[in-house]
């Protein structure tokens, strides 16, 4: 029957049909706005509400790693003596020879005190009575004393003294058993080492009368001299130009 009227009346059939795809349009757009309202209201809801207690999240903070500082190393003079023969160009060396040289720059025992035979060494080396008072008040005192008179040589200038290098002549290096020179233990000695330097447009140099070792390194143990007659600093062979090392056998 509607087939049939629609068939005798086309242009209202054409009404109906635009009717019905209208009213599907409506509940389409009103079903839409439904589902909106609903997925708003239910995320409003849960960023609105607190969360579960078991789901609370900590603030983010920065944690800083606790950052322990590596063990210090021990004193070299802690150690035992070794056999090892020091290298006068190793990094270590040259170092220790900067420290030196900023003392002598400086009139600084403190600064050049690094370059110095430990104490903690010269306390096990020693078979003397109270080696440690005889290394701080004899050692170190003409240490000092001749770091001042090092100094003095520089001049006016000694600021702007450079330090071109330590002359280590390694043939020179001997061993001295122990036992001897009221020695308990062995090491190296090196008589008159160079300390080539540059000042005023000159090269210069001045000698270290004796390094001896301590694990394969050599330090300062007599600077300006091993003897002396007053107490008073002293240059060993100052000298325009890298000078030249004489060999002793002393220990």
């Amino acid at each position: 029957m509607i087939a049939h009227a629609e068939r005798r009346h086309p242009a209202a059939a054409a009404a109906r049909r635009r009717a019905r795809a209208r009213a599907v349009r409506r509940r389409r757009a009103v079903a839409g706005l439904v589902l909106f309202a609903i997925v708003a209201a239910l995320a409003w809801t849960l960023g609105d509400s607190p969360p579960a207690k078991h789901a609370t999240k900590r603030p983010a903070l920065t944690r800083l790693r606790s950052h322990r500082s590596p063990p210090a190393s021990p004193s070299p003079g802690s150690l035992p003596q070794t056999h090892a023969y020091p290298s006068g160009t190793s990094r270590q060396f040259q170092a220790l020879m900067a420290a030196l040289w900023s003392g002598v720059v400086h009139d600084s025992l403190t600064l050049a005190l690094p370059a110095f035979f430990p104490q903690g060494a010269y306390v096990q080396l020693k078979a003397i009575a109270s080696a440690s008072s005889d290394w701080t008040n004899r050692l170190v005192h003409d240490f000092g004393l001749d770091l001042g008179a090092a100094h003095a040589l520089l001049g006016r200038g000694a600021a702007r003294a450079r330090l071109i290098s330590v002359v280590v002549p390694s043939s020179y290096g001997h061993w001295i058993e122990p036992g001897v020179c009221y020695n308990r233990l062995g090491y190296y000695e090196m008589p008159n080492a160079r300390v080539v330097y540059r000042e005023a447009g000159q090269t210069r140099s001045l000698g270290i009368a004796s390094m001896i070792s301590w694990r394969g390194v050599w330090y300062v143990v007599h600077f300006g001299a091993i003897l002396r007659a007053s107490d008073v600093g002293t240059v060993d062979d100052p000298a325009l130009g890298a000078g030249t090392s004489a060999y002793s056998s002393t220990c």
